[in-house]
């Protein structure tokens, strides 16, 4: 069948996003097909676009995050059934279309209670938070974090869910508006990193101590500062790059503190469907139960995937952005 779907047929800017028709191949084995009812934006699609992350082919549909219909399943699918609506996150690539065909262990039902556009809007950014909260560093009550980026998509969601954990929450942002924002979702103290040096508040607001994590998807321009904001035996958790990839590190740098650093990805933690099935019901019982608000601050047609990447670079949005259609 054929759909419109917003291609790429080489690296580089927003310009190189194209809407055009493109061939869906029916479910094979395994498979399953999907109209999408929403898409989500991530900075993850920056990255496959500019060639940051290399793509196994091209040309390439961006895009790792949807909610639709089930339209049609191959043979040897259990998971889903036509008419679900389902919701999914993570690899492979090619959630900016209509249509697609894809792996049907890779695909959530969604439960009664959530919107489709809420799940296209927080399945990436939710499970993210799931993995980086609960199990690469378990926030528990009295911890203080330190949180860049606290009003991105990632960033508003991450702050109520250590709130819901009994941290207190340090975050950065970059302007007094995303400050606001920020604070208005659980951020407890605000850093306007444009104004303040965030290492020095970080230690006026835990008396010179520290923090024993820091969440970091800024990269380059936040990383090497982010160790000074450690106490002993902390651990750095880089889990993007949005200022760019950060050159020589030093692993020397660890050494006074005994830090730890790691690079964790959504896909290895939700690579076994067991892992995918807990991570997406802990995010759903969280904003089922109002624990966790989604939200949808920026919503562009998907034809328009070319303005929402250079927004989005441009640090021009705040919260999730979704694709309608």
């Amino acid at each position: 069948m054929k759909c419109n779907a917003v291609v790429a047929h080489e690296t580089g800017g927003p310009e190189v996003l194209k809407w055009e028709a493109v061939n869906v191949a029916p479910p094979s084995s395994g498979e399953a097909l999907i109209r999408h009812t929403g898409v989500g934006l991530n900075f993850i699609d920056v990255y496959f676009r500019t060639g940051l992350y290399p793509s196994p082919t091209m040309p390439i549909c961006p895009g790792m995050e949807g909610a639709g219909i089930v339209e049609a399943v191959g043979d040897n699918v259990d998971e889903v059934s036509v008419g679900d609506r389902v919701a999914y996150a993570g690899m492979p690539v090619g959630a900016y279309s209509q249509y697609r065909t894809i792996p049907s262990h890779r695909l959530i039902v969604i439960p009664e209670g959530i919107s489709d556009e809420t799940a296209a809007a927080m399945m990436l950014k939710g499970m993210t938070v799931e993995y980086l909260m609960d199990r690469t560093y378990k926030v528990s009550p009295g911890d203080t974090i330190l949180l860049h980026a606290a009003a991105g998509g990632v960033g508003l969601i991450a702050s109520q869910w250590a709130k819901a954990r009994g941290a207190t929450v340090i975050g950065t942002v970059g302007s007094r508006e995303k400050a606001a924002l920020a604070e208005a979702h659980g951020c407890d103290h605000t850093i306007i990193y444009t104004e303040e040096n965030f290492v020095d508040r970080v230690k006026d607001i835990t008396q010179g101590t520290g923090v024993p994590v820091v969440y970091d998807s800024v990269g380059k321009d936040t990383l090497l500062d982010s160790i000074e904001c450690l106490n002993p035996r902390g651990i750095l958790v880089n889990f993007g790059q949005s200022s760019g990839k950060l050159e020589n590190f030093d692993l020397a740098a660890l050494a006074k503190g005994s830090f730890y650093v790691t690079r964790p990805s959504l896909m290895t933690y939700t690579a076994s469907r067991a892992d995918l099935e807990t991570s997406a019901n802990t995010l759903f019982d969280l904003v089922k139960n109002n624990k966790v608000t989604i939200p949808i601050n920026n919503r562009y047609e998907l034809k328009d995937a070319a303005q929402a990447h250079s927004d989005l670079e441009g640090r021009r949005t705040t919260g999730t952005t979704v694709f309608t259609l």
